[in-house]
């Protein structure tokens, strides 16, 4: 396993600013994850545009290659099933990780926000059973379908609350019968719904295409009164500063029972820190478990 950077973390960075700031901060992240839509903004990589150009694409990969770096996997995380401009951008991102020779593509499910996971009065139930049956079905196997024609290539869906797949049963049920689809393994995202990560990386096993490396604080005092679905019961954190170190090392572990060798890739999403330095107190901790 190898450490490296969802590019998303340094926004105001450009692409050689921000392979400057990795030399000379994180000279042994070399491992990029790299947005390209969705939610994400795209001064580094515009996947239309790339895939319309060749010369622009073999100049945009050169960039990052000539400089010692591995374009690891790209991002599009979004809204696909709503935001038409989101689906534009993962059908463009599917395309250009062919073109790139790039195989995990790391996404969302997306959904509808009046149907969010949860809900458990009659109405929402039905309302969901039919979203699900007439819209996220059809649409993720065609996704996967067009994903599949790219041998070995993997969309990654992070388990993401408010989206339609959350959790490892959403994501079976999407996944059924598609090998081109996998998961995203945020920790973070697992912590504040209460879940075990060990224990799905246990049921997940080689499902598992890709990681982050975030950490999230509980306010158990918060939870007392307002539970765990309630936005201030919680905060996304560098790694480190909800779990310690140990904590770590255990997923590194379960994550290398399963096969995985790929990269726990740091993301930064920690109010409480300025983005450069949270960044190197992640990488920091992920090598004491990474040999």
């Amino acid at each position: 396993m190898r450490i490296g950077l969802f590019t998303d973390s340094l926004q105001h960075l450009g692409l050689e600013s921000l392979l400057d700031w990795l030399d000379r901060e994180l000279p042994s992240v070399k491992d990029l994850e790299v947005a390209t839509g969705g939610y994400s903004p795209t001064p580094r990589c515009d996947p239309q545009a790339l895939v319309a150009d060749a010369g622009e694409r073999a100049r945009w990969l050169g960039s990052i290659e000539s400089r010692g770096f591995h374009l690891a996997a790209l991002n599009v995380s979004g809204n696909p099933l709503e935001v038409e401009a989101h689906d534009r951008d993962l059908r463009a991102t599917i395309e250009l990780a062919e073109l790139l020779g790039v195989d995990r593509v790391v996404c969302m499910s997306g959904g509808d926000a009046r149907l969010v996971g949860g809900g458990w009065f009659p109405e929402i139930e039905r309302r969901l059973e039919e979203y699900w049956r007439e819209v996220v079905l059809p649409y993720w196997d065609a996704i996967a379908a067009e994903a599949a024609r790219t041998p070995g290539l993997r969309l990654c869906l992070e388990l993401e609350p408010g989206a339609v797949v959350y959790n490892v049963s959403t994501f079976e049920r999407i996944a059924e019968g598609h090998d081109s689809l996998a998961v995203n393994l945020d920790p973070s995202h697992l912590f504040w719904q209460s879940m075990d990560p060990l224990e799905v990386v246990s049921r997940l096993g080689t499902r598992i295409g890709w990681v982050h490396g975030k950490d999230t604080v509980v306010d158990l005092s918060r939870v007392a009164v307002d539970g765990t679905l309630d936005r201030g019961s919680w905060r996304f954190a560098t790694v480190g500063d909800g779990h310690p170190v140990d904590w770590w090392s255990a997923l590194v572990r379960e994550l290398a029972a399963t096969g995985y060798d790929r990269v726990v890739s740091v993301e930064h999403e920690d109010a409480s820190r300025p983005a450069e330095a949270s960044v190197v107190l992640a990488a920091q901790a992920l090598s004491e478990t990474i040999g």
